[in-house]
């Protein structure tokens, strides 16, 4: 049973539950060439538009280290005073790069498969140090793919670079016989422009990457037929777990009665323990059918709800325990109480067809059979 076990094919989509512990993991889908694609893009969009600003400031940093005064060649600070405004001015210069950077590698990263923290991905694992699972990722599967990735993306890469350079070459040429300034603000334009292009292939990498990334972090998580039925024993078969869904079916049972008393036509009522609510359609042929049922603190509140919504409450105990005891909700009531029952029916409907002021229908005394008589415990009186 072990060895089927071992060798049985993964064939089934990995649970909830599955997918909740791969995250907490820290495992879930990631591109790594679509992050490399937004950020690259980002980049050098930023460059072509405004790389030639870019590339003046940074002159303008450089030409001003090579600019001394006087004074300042003979003093023991020279240096690192220098060297730390320059270092100032030039980070403040590509900062808007490096926060476009990161920026956008943020919010690329999140795109497939959100955002998660785990400190479990950053424990150490034995696997990382084991040298057969080292072997494995250099010579696996894995490890072909990604070399396939990355020629691919050195041959567009290259390919695209040639065709930009070829076809401005010409402008390439002319900056040499420009002042600095205009020939370094062309030449950040080019190199932008150049970039753009050339990493617009990338695109390419992360369309063919991501949906490759998600079919393998899906096919990491699947599990075997036993695998599901060893979560499920583990997770439904727990007494925690079983009570805790009663309790859920028990309150979304709840709701819904609540819900359907505004619709019944009666409430008929042991006025201190039971509450049953009745609902019957005169033009169909079927019995009146139970909507809602309680005892103690359910019987009240059914009460309270018939209330409000100015649903008619009748006092008939013995009715409202037979009703309760023998009739499931959403069910019409035992044939053996349709006179009974009918009684109540058409005395409520009779208060309803009278207009304010009108004499009052007498008020029926519903008797419950032999045989349908309960006590407050549900026991048959004999």
């Amino acid at each position: 049973m072990a060895e089927q076990d071992t060798t049985e094919e993964r064939t089934e989509e990995p649970t909830a539950k599955r997918l909740e512990k791969a995250r907490e993991d820290g495992q879930v889908a990631r591109s790594q060439e679509l992050s490399v694609a937004a950020m690259m893009i980002g980049v050098a969009c930023f460059m072509y538009l405004f790389g030639g600003i870019l590339i003046l400031q940074l002159g303008d940093v450089f030409r001003a280290g090579f600019v001394f005064d006087r004074k300042d060649i003979y003093s023991e600070a020279l240096l690192p005073s220098t060297f730390g405004h320059h270092a100032v001015d030039s980070m403040v210069a590509t900062l808007p790069i490096f926060v476009l950077a990161v920026v956008i590698a943020i919010g690329a990263a999140g795109m497939i498969g959100g955002y998660n923290f785990s400190l479990k991905s950053m424990a150490p694992k034995a696997s990382k140090v084991n040298p057969l699972q080292g072997f494995k990722r250099m010579f696996g599967m894995q490890a072909l793919v990604n070399l396939a990735k990355a020629l691919a993306k050195f041959g567009l890469v290259g390919g695209v670079l040639y065709l930009v350079v070829s076809s401005n070459f010409n402008d390439l040429i002319a900056l040499g016989f420009m002042d600095v300034k205009p020939a370094m603000a062309d030449a950040g334009a080019l190199i932008g422009k150049g970039t753009v292009f050339v990493t617009l292939t990338l695109i390419i990498a992360a369309a063919i990457d991501v949906p490759y990334q998600i079919y393998e972090h899906n096919k990491k998580l699947k599990m075997t037929k036993q695998e599901i039925k060893d979560e499920f024993k583990d997770t439904e078969g727990r007494p925690e777990v079983k009570a805790q869904i009663r309790r859920k079916q028990r309150e979304m049972a709840m709701g819904q009665m609540m819900e359907a008393i505004p619709d019944a036509d009666v409430i008929i009522v042991n006025p201190e323990h039971f509450a049953v609510a009745l609902a019957y359609d005169p033009s169909s042929s079927g019995a009146p059918i139970v909507v809602a049922k309680g005892v103690d603190y359910i019987a009240q509140t059914i009460r309270e709800k018939a209330k409000e919504a100015s649903v008619p409450i009748f006092h008939a105990p013995p009715l409202a325990r037979a009703i309760y005891f023998t009739t499931d909700l959403n069910k019409s009531v035992p044939e053996t109480l349709y006179y009974a029952v009918a009684q109540v029916i058409a005395y409520v409907f009779s208060l309803n067809s009278l207009g304010q002021g009108a004499q009052v229908a007498q008020k029926p005394n519903p008797e419950v059979p032999d045989g349908m008589r309960y006590d407050a415990d549900g026991k048959l009186l004999i």
